[in-house]
């Protein structure tokens, strides 16, 4: 993989590979890539055949764009592509069906592809601090997530899809324009424990007489006192309804 890397330390290239090959990780944090461009003359192969890897980390570089082939690391459970300048990601990430964790908070992202409804395993979804007008409706078929981070970004309206969502324990959208939230959500939704909206055109009133308010409220607070009972450190950001009054 040829990825323009910095003399990071670690050991020599070769020693870096054998590495990576053994952990099943390539991290390249802090590396300054300036693109992601496969050649056999970094990596043996290209990225494609790291088959094994489970974790991929190249956060905090100058990466414009992933390689569709990305679609073929069919063992891969964590993607971290934080602060680079992505404004969009290929169609073949549907392709990573044992993927777990996406993150790609800090980029330039104007949208989502659809195929990340293939994204069966995604268990937690970071895409704030981004351009995204809107969220895909085929999130909705990601029937394992249980938190997405969507903070910072220039949503408008949230799809009705996420009523799907079983699993989802936290929802955070502060500082988007969300002006309402699909009818059904704090009714079936029924693991939703954290809703986040501060700094949206939405208000309280409106959000109190939604349907599945008062159970959502129950969990929520069955969620603070559990916290409280365990004495375990906590925001209060995270445990109100995330709706400025």
């Amino acid at each position: 993989m040829g990825c323009c890397a910095s003399n990071q330390g670690g050991g020599s290239k070769a020693s870096r590979v054998k590495r990576w090959r053994s952990t099943g990780i390539i991290a390249l944090r802090d590396s300054k890539l300036k693109d992601f461009v496969v050649y056999a003359a970094d990596v043996p192969g290209d990225i494609s055949k790291l088959i094994n890897m489970q974790r991929l980390l190249i956060a905090d570089n100058l990466i414009e764009r992933l390689p569709g082939n990305l679609g073929k690391l069919q063992s891969l459970k964590v993607l971290m592509l934080d602060g680079n300048r992505i404004s969009c990601l290929p169609d073949e990430l549907g392709q990573l069906i044992r993927l777990e964790q996406l993150s790609v908070a800090r980029n330039m992202l104007i949208y989502l592809p659809d195929t990340i409804g293939s994204l069966r395993n995604l268990v937690l979804l970071n895409v704030s601090n981004n351009r995204l007008k809107s969220l895909p409706e085929s999130l909705g078929s990601c029937a394992s997530l249980e938190e997405i981070q969507a903070n910072d970004n220039v949503v408008e309206e949230l799809p009705a899809s996420l009523c799907n969502l079983m699993q989802l324990k936290s929802l955070c959208l502060d500082d988007n324009q969300v002006k309402q939230i699909p009818d059904g959500l704090l009714k079936d939704c029924k693991s939703l424990q954290n809703l986040s909206l501060h700094n949206n055109p939405i208000s309280m009133d409106d959000f109190q007489l939604m349907e599945g308010y008062q159970e959502f409220e129950e969990r929520r607070k069955k969620k603070f006192d559990k916290q409280i009972d365990s004495n375990v450190m906590i925001s209060s950001k995270g445990l109100d309804v995330g709706v400025d009054k």
